[in-house]
């Protein structure tokens, strides 16, 4: 078993659930140019059986896969964080409040994952890679936790993950989620309860502008703030459902 210690702590992954496959992809190659290899399973981690799986990659690198949303699960993204034992963390995640929505599952040649919804119900799964490929880098900037009703479960991530949050310096002063590696993970929003009340984990496209994106079909659904105004995101559907975010105004933090 081999997994690089660098990842740990590290959103490694994105899966995509949805309904309609086509559109997804071509909504994500028009607006983030991304591009598809399509791999054949002959035990497929999403139900078993021979399927495809869809990865999608820009230049090169694959940082996400798509595939049809699977039975009593949600469409939309899915976040996956890198830890070194996939079946400790997801029990130590039910004794710190949160739920298994998928025990601990093999991928054949990729590694261990589990599905889990922290306290507030957001949803989110943890991995421990076998493979020697570095944590992804070219698709995603910094994820978006929209908070629902109730506040940053600070205390969960930090156990499992060793996640701490502080407020940047800068005039948005932002909430952000430091790994420990000290990169920035993530971005703590309540922006999105005005127009929906879960608790979710929203990725950021990181090659990516507002006006491809409505012109691919999406539509836009709130900002952070006035655009171009101070540092925020957008936040959209795509075609087929999926949420995701573009930054905006000045260059969004490095994660």
């Amino acid at each position: 078993m081999v997994m690089t210690t660098d990842k740990t702590g590290r959103i490694i992954w994105h899966d995509l659930f949805t309904k309609d496959l086509k559109r997804s992809m071509k909504f994500y190659e028009e607006v983030a140019d991304w591009n598809y290899v399509t791999e054949h399973a002959t035990d497929f981690a999403w139900g078993g059986g021979e399927k495809d799986f869809v990865l999608a990659l820009l230049d090169e690198e694959a940082g996400a896969g798509f595939t049809e949303t699977p039975s009593e699960l949600p469409d939309g993204w899915v976040a996956y964080i890198e830890v070194p034992d996939v079946d400790a963390m997801t029990a130590l995640a039910e004794t710190l409040g949160g739920t298994i929505v998928r025990e601990p599952f093999e991928v054949p040649s990729v590694g261990r994952n589990a599905l889990l919804r922290d306290p507030r119900g957001a949803l989110f799964g943890v991995s421990l890679s076998r493979h020697n490929f570095p944590a992804p880098t070219k698709q995603f900037g910094v994820e978006v936790c929209a908070g629902g009703s109730r506040g940053f479960p600070a205390a969960f991530y930090a156990e499992l993950f060793d996640w701490t949050v502080e407020t940047a310096t800068d005039a948005a002063k932002r909430v952000r989620v430091i790994g420990p590696s000290g990169d920035v993970v993530a971005e703590v929003s309540t922006f999105y309860e005005r127009t929906d009340s879960k608790a979710l984990w929203i990725p950021t496209l990181k090659k990516a502008d507002l006006e491809s994106a409505e012109r691919a079909g999406a539509k836009v659904l709130t900002t952070h703030s006035k655009p171009h105004s101070q540092p925020g995101n957008v936040v959209l559907r795509d075609p087929a459902g999926a949420l995701a975010c573009l930054p905006y105004g000045s260059p969004p933090l490095k994660g």
